[in-house]
């Protein structure tokens, strides 16, 4: 898993409520193999017409929005099935981080665990960020992730929180079963000592 330190992006303002998986990935596309990446179907419903050409008026088909890393959505973003691969979807186009009010609860874990960064900003916080992005297109954002704080390129700064444990697995990229062995040799031992004499 790729390590998150700090990150400055431009953000991308993404301000609707409710944005669920089926949106991020529609279920049709999961039959894909996941190593031939989901980049291409991320959003594809939104962002792109039946003949497949892109719809213009999308906020990921604009620029500087293409490529972006950060992600400013609504309320309750990720919200519906528990499937995985909406956060794929989202990493194979390049996003490491989205700030929103609240998480659908099982994108949010299936974010931490696979290395994208979830932050949740209380309502005030986010009106004041969105009120930034469209003051200035091409807002960056800087995020640091030991200090836990989002700074603006238009002087904003907020504090965020974050299990301590899943912090520690972002910083050192660390997935669960990296973590796991890094206890290896402890787990030998205790293993070594349960045997039957």
């Amino acid at each position: 898993m790729l390590a998150f330190t700090r990150l400055q992006s431009v953000a991308v303002p993404l301000a609707l409520d409710n944005v669920d998986t089926d949106q991020i990935l529609p279920a049709r596309f999961l039959a894909q193999k996941r190593e031939l990446g989901y980049g291409p179907y991320c959003f594809r419903d939104l962002r792109y017409q039946a003949d497949g050409a892109e719809r213009p008026d999308f906020v990921l088909n604009q620029d500087p929005y293409r490529g972006a890393q950060v992600l400013i959505a609504g309320s309750n973003f990720g919200c519906g099935s528990s499937r995985e691969g909406a956060v794929y979807a989202l990493q194979d186009i390049g996003v490491r981080a989205v700030i929103a009010e609240s998480f659908g609860d099982i994108f949010y874990q299936n974010a931490l665990i696979n290395g994208l960064l979830p932050i949740h900003l209380p309502a005030g916080q986010m009106q004041l960020l969105l009120a930034g992005l469209r003051d200035e297109l091409g807002m960056t954002v800087e995020i640091d992730l030991a200090g836990q704080t989002v700074a603006t390129s238009g002087g904003a700064a907020f504090d965020f929180p974050i299990d301590a444990f899943r912090k520690h697995c972002l910083l050192e990229g660390l997935d669960e079963i990296d973590f796991t062995i890094n206890y290896i040799g402890q787990i030998e031992q205790y293993e070594a000592w349960r045997q039957p004499m």
